[in-house]
């Protein structure tokens, strides 16, 4: 995990600027980091974060929530081969804790032969500690980061997951699905305001995939 802990980190400390600047308290910001505990959807919940609280804001602000983090859903489902095999006490408490950097590792490591769960559990840990942590210095230093993009943070993430998706390459049939995820994410993300492109590029590369490798066994491959 630790060469997604740097670019995590500043990632961190800009959601923690971006809460001062919302007017939350110091312990809200990093209350908020460690139980929603999502990245992506913590910078769409601030951004459009409600002037009052009531039943409906706070119900639209749930549904935005589970919609960013829709996608948690299928890779925690990628895992059920790997976790079914231990105890419900060791399997279901570390998914609450699944991050996309943190399945993308653990992946990885199971698909080069590796069988112990705790690979998964302590970059996760480490995970949490560290973009908790974060939101602190970042919300200290909301002055100077009013503008993330001037940093190149808004770059970091993606970056990463290019990076960790290289050595997971296992051919044209199989990089087919990410293409088609990134053209249908992209194209939605133009027609449609919102993050349904979230949704619609995960679902598309799900489907593609699901078809491409049922197609492949079919044929024998």
């Amino acid at each position: 995990m630790l060469p997604l802990l740097p670019g995590q980190f500043a990632f961190g400390m800009a959601f923690g600027a971006l809460a001062a600047q919302k007017g939350f308290t110091l312990v809200e910001a990093v209350a908020m980091t460690g139980i929603v505990y999502a990245g992506m959807s913590q910078f769409v919940i601030l951004q459009s974060w409600p002037d009052a609280l009531t039943v409906s804001t706070v119900t639209a602000v749930m549904l935005l929530t589970a919609t960013v983090n829709a996608r948690f859903f299928l890779m925690s489902a990628s895992l059920r081969p790997w976790f079914s095999t231990l105890p419900v006490w060791q399997a279901y408490p570390p998914l609450t804790i699944l991050t996309d950097g943190g399945w993308l590792n653990s992946m990885r490591y199971r698909d080069r032969g590796g069988a112990d769960a705790s690979f998964f559990l302590g970059g996760q840990i480490l995970s949490y500690v560290s973009w908790t942590f974060a939101a602190l210095p970042g919300y200290l230093l909301a002055e100077r980061l009013t503008d993330p993009k001037a940093y190149g943070v808004d770059l970091l993430m993606p970056a990463f997951f290019a990076a960790l998706l290289i050595p997971s390459y296992r051919g044209l049939e199989r990089t087919i699905p990410w293409v088609i995820s990134g053209i249908v994410a992209t194209t939605v993300a133009w027609l449609t305001s919102g993050y349904w492109f979230i949704i619609a590029g995960a679902v598309a590369g799900s489907v593609s995939a699901a078809f491409i490798l049922s197609e492949g066994n079919t044929n024998g491959r």
